[in-house]
């Protein structure tokens, strides 16, 4: 995990490629020498954190043994929770026992974890209680993400403020600059576009770069622009929900058909925000015809 300390970065390209979303390229030049034992866990973790990204949760629960580090077991236990509806409960269960064990309670992946469970789960309150501390670069981003999702702007600003500080040129600094601005929108979008313009220059184009720039396009208006970079990402990844979300949502403005989008959402990724605000509206809808039929 991104420290907040000094030295070489062993682990400097490796990290940015998962940040930026080029996981399978990270998993590929995963075979780092000479890396010391912390360096090694942590480089198994983006590894395996990878893999969750790519929807490979059966390969990381069998891999990850009960001897394994902390921080790849509550890496583990991220991926148990991501896998199945019916494992979420216990994933929690075992979350919240760990936290509360003071020998390994406080580790900087534990709380990163905790972090992301509890942001699914919609609890902020309880995803803060274990990330608003910090100490790496990878919690202060987090807290940005949810203090922007709760709508508090001015938290979001000050987590900025730390990254900064230590880095500002750091890859999680510069995304959560991005995001912050994409959140404060009107002329900061331009600046947000930039950025994620500036990383499509320095580094092969991903799905989750892709997205960023086409929600920016979205935001400033530019649909056309948007589509062709959704496209884009089509290619890469015909599943990827985020890409069909966003087509989803580029098609409707544009007055296209998005219910073949729609449907690839619904059968790759039943539990998306997308598909579940679309079933609601639905729902709504047909007990509203009932009701005056």
């Amino acid at each position: 995990m991104a420290g907040m300390g000094a030295g070489p970065d062993h682990l400097f390209n490796l990290r940015n490629q998962f940040y930026l979303g080029a996981y399978q390229t990270a998993i590929n030049n995963s075979e780092i020498p000479n890396l010391s034992p912390e360096d090694a866990v942590e480089r198994d973790c983006l590894v395996f954190r990878s893999y969750i990204a790519l929807g490979s949760y059966q390969l990381v629960i069998s891999e990850i043994d009960e001897s394994a580090a902390t921080p790849l077991q509550a890496v583990k236990l991220l991926a148990m929770y991501l896998s199945s509806p019916a494992n979420k409960e216990s994933a929690i269960s075992s979350l919240r026992e760990w936290l509360a064990d003071p020998t390994i309670g406080n580790n900087a992946t534990l709380r990163l974890v905790a972090g992301i469970v509890f942001m699914h789960e919609e609890d902020y309150n309880e995803a803060l209680k274990h990330t608003h501390a910090g100490g790496t670069m990878d919690l202060h981003a987090l807290n940005v993400q949810i203090f922007i999702k709760v709508h508090r702007s001015d938290y979001a600003e000050k987590q900025l403020g730390v990254m900064q500080q230590y880095d500002e040129d750091h890859t999680l600094t510069q995304l959560a600059t991005a995001w912050f601005n994409l959140a404060v929108g009107g002329s900061k979008i331009q600046e947000a576009y930039l950025i994620f313009q500036d990383f499509c220059e320095k580094y092969p184009m991903t799905c989750l770069i892709l997205n960023a720039k086409a929600v920016c396009c979205m935001q400033m208006g530019n649909f056309d622009e948007a589509e062709s970079l959704l496209l884009e990402a089509l290619n890469k990844d015909a599943k990827d929900p985020e890409t069909l979300a966003n087509l989803v949502v580029c098609n409707l403005h544009v007055g296209k058909s998005s219910s073949r989008y729609l449907s690839q959402l619904k059968l790759s990724h039943p539990e998306h925000v997308l598909v579940k605000r679309v079933s609601s509206a639905e729902d709504n809808f047909e007990r509203a015809v009932q009701s005056v039929a």
